[in-house]
């Protein structure tokens, strides 16, 4: 009998040569890094500056873990994107709308001007 999956280097490789349950298992072991570190996340007396610091150590390191030899896909990235941003706005918080008088949650484009970095895998190769 034949395994269809197969773990080499960390990486699951299978007959489809598709990576599709190697990312959901990446997405899911940050997502496992990212509630245990939760309460460290939502304490609102630790700086910004930390907590992001803390993401880029930890919950980025389980993220990409074994990811750098692969292509990434175009959906691949967006499932990445959608991850990041998640945390992203957990770190920063709600914002109060002048406008409006009422809090809101950062948008895409603020969150990525607020941490100063481009979308996930920008630099990574697009199947």
């Amino acid at each position: 009998m034949r395994d269809e999956n197969i773990k080499y280097l960390g990486v699951i490789l299978n007959e489809d040569n598709k990576n599709q349950t190697d990312l959901q298992k990446r997405i899911k072991n940050a997502n496992k890094t990212y509630f245990i570190l939760q309460k460290f996340v939502n304490n609102k007396h630790i700086a910004k500056k930390l907590k992001l610091r803390q993401k880029n150590t930890t919950i980025d390191r389980t993220l990409r873990c074994a990811s750098e030899t692969g292509t990434v896909t175009e959906r691949d990235r967006k499932k990445l994107n959608i991850f990041e941003r998640k945390v992203y706005r957990k770190v920063s918080g709600p914002v109060y709308d002048n406008e409006k008088e009422n809090w809101r949650i950062l948008t895409n484009k603020e969150i990525y001007e607020s941490v100063k970095k481009t979308h996930c895998d920008r630099d990574s190769k697009v199947k």
